[in-house]
């Protein structure tokens, strides 16, 4: 336990916060707090290109810069810079000297991530101790953390770092990954760990990572008070005190107390940090936290909309922050917002009280044709059809969320209740689109859309027949006319059932349907 070693980042990380405007002799008060307090490793700014050289900021072209900032006693404690390859020019970095700075840490994304290797070639060359930090390990299969791990151990750095940029990891991802690094990565590297506080979790996952004891050295990453880019780091202050009882480490709490007491606390009553649900969000669906800036700065969405919009994001431009397709995305939402309250309202009026039963698009409509008509003349439902008109069968309402199938129907003797997503499509009813879809494809269902939009009408028990279910082969729809290509199979209806059960409707099945629980 005793290979453990604690990294602080604030310098650098917690820049995000104050632009790494720390001014030169806070810069240098916080490093020298740290080394009192033991800290292992000081991570004491950026290289990055600038233009020019301001020694109240910790972002620098040349390492030699950085240097100045450092006390005259160091104690035990090493002296770290990160470097980006995408935005810093490896020719600038000295060869080092023997003193100073000791550790260079390098970064690239996934989509350069083969240069970031040879940049980090470049750097091993310099003679610094290398750690290299791919950004978003969450965003990479395991294949491609296979990959990385060859050309880790071929260049063979002082350490490799699992960097959970978006703070998107549980406990399980945690578990895989730390195993597929620790079964791969040579033995003699150092594995660190680098966490944010999207999920509020990082405090949890860094004492789990210390708990596996692992057969190697390892390292991890924290910032005094957490401080860092919203929603913030790991709290350097918890991990060493967890250190403290159950590592057989040292570390000086009354330091790092004064640290976050003289020079942190200040900026946060400036700038708060901590957990919030849009960085959650973001760290949901694993995307580039800039995505839920941009779009709380918008200032006329509730978090739920943020949620529904960044369940859209492709994953090609989950990692690198695209405006302009953010608001791409912002426009169709809004386009699809509608006040439907009057609409609702007479809606409620009709189906409250009502025996209701739903008739989906399943070949099972005409297969079991006679389990319908049965409860027909004994219940006299009320009707709503699902993406379609059936001529079998006489509605009273049709549901459109597609209007793909909504432009087939030729004759519709019924009254329409459609989405706000189709347009200026004319109909009885409009249903604003983002109050009854989900963020998941199971809640883009237009099934589900309908039962949470019933739902919402208090209704609490639904009859339904013709929801087969998806199959990948072969023809579970009751005309040709309507049959779609589906990828879907087994897995997805089950979370199909799922969505269905977590809406909170009570739900009789009519016909045979593979969203019927019990089934399972």
């Amino acid at each position: 336990m005793k290979k453990i070693k604690l990294l602080d980042c604030t310098l650098r990380d917690g820049g995000y916060i104050n632009d790494w405007k720390w001014g030169y002799s806070r810069a240098r008060d916080i490093i020298k707090t740290l080394v009192m307090a033991g800290v292992d490793i000081v991570e004491v700014g950026f290289l990055r290109n600038v233009d020019g050289y301001d020694p109240n900021i910790t972002v620098c072209n040349h390492i030699e810069e950085l240097n100045k900032l450092l006390p005259e006693k160091k104690g035990n404690t090493m002296f770290s810079a990160m470097a980006m390859q995408s935005n810093y020019d490896v020719n600038k970095l000295s060869t080092y000297s023997g003193s100073g700075i000791e550790m260079i840490r390098i970064t690239a994304h996934d989509y350069d991530i083969k240069d970031g290797m040879n940049f980090a070639r470049a750097v091993n060359e310099k003679g610094y101790k290398l750690s290299i930090n791919p950004i978003n390990i969450m965003g990479y299969s395991d294949e491609e953390i296979l990959w990385i791990l060859k050309h880790v151990n071929e260049i063979h750095p002082y350490q490799f770092s699992i960097v959970d940029t978006f703070g998107s990891m549980k406990h399980r991802d945690l578990d895989r990954i730390v195993s597929l690094v620790d079964n791969n990565l040579d033995r003699d590297i150092r594995l660190a760990l680098h966490l944010h506080e999207n999920m509020s979790l990082s405090f949890s996952l860094v004492q789990k990572f210390i708990d596996k004891q692992l057969k190697r050295p390892i390292s991890v990453d924290g910032s005094l008070l957490g401080m860092g880019r919203i929603p913030g780091n790991l709290p350097i202050e918890l991990v060493a005190d967890y250190l403290n009882d159950y590592a057989d480490k040292n570390y000086e709490i009354d330091y790092l107390m004064d640290a976050i007491q003289d020079h942190i606390a200040p900026i946060k009553e400036e700038t708060a940090w901590g957990y919030t649900p849009a960085y959650f969000l973001s760290a949901r669906f694993n995307l580039h936290r800039n995505y839920s800036e941009h779009y709380l700065k918008k200032g006329d969405l509730t978090i739920r909309d943020i949620n529904h919009i960044l369940s859209r994001i492709d994953r090609d431009k989950a990692t690198a922050f695209d405006a302009e397709y953010a608001d791409r995305l912002y426009n169709e939402y809004m386009n699809h917002r509608i006040d439907d309250s009057e609409d609702r309202k007479i809606l409620k009026g009709d189906l409250m009280n009502k025996d209701i039963l739903i008739m989906a698009p399943g070949s099972t409509i005409l297969t079991h044709k006679k389990n319908i008509t049965e409860f027909i003349d004994k219940k006299k439902p009320l009707i709503i059809s699902v993406n379609f008109v059936p001529d079998e069968y006489s509605v009273d309402y049709a549901f459109f969320s597609n209007n793909k199938r909504y432009t087939r129907i030729d004759s519709k003797e019924c009254k329409v209740i459609l989405t706000s997503n189709l347009g200026g499509s004319s109909a009885d009813y409009h249903i604003d689109y983002n109050s009854v879809s989900g963020a998941s494809v199971q809640g883009r269902n237009s099934l589900i859309m309908l039962l949470r939009f019933l739902n919402s009408m208090d209704i609490k028990r639904i009859n339904i027949a013709g929801a087969d279910g998806y199959i990948t082969d072969g023809d579970n729809y009751y005309n040709n006319s309507i049959r779609s290509h589906s990828e879907h199979g087994n897995s997805f209806n089950i979370a199909i059932a799922e969505e269905i059960s977590n809406i909170g409707i009570k739900v009789n099945y009519i016909t045979p349907s593979a969203y019927d629980t019990k089934e399972y």
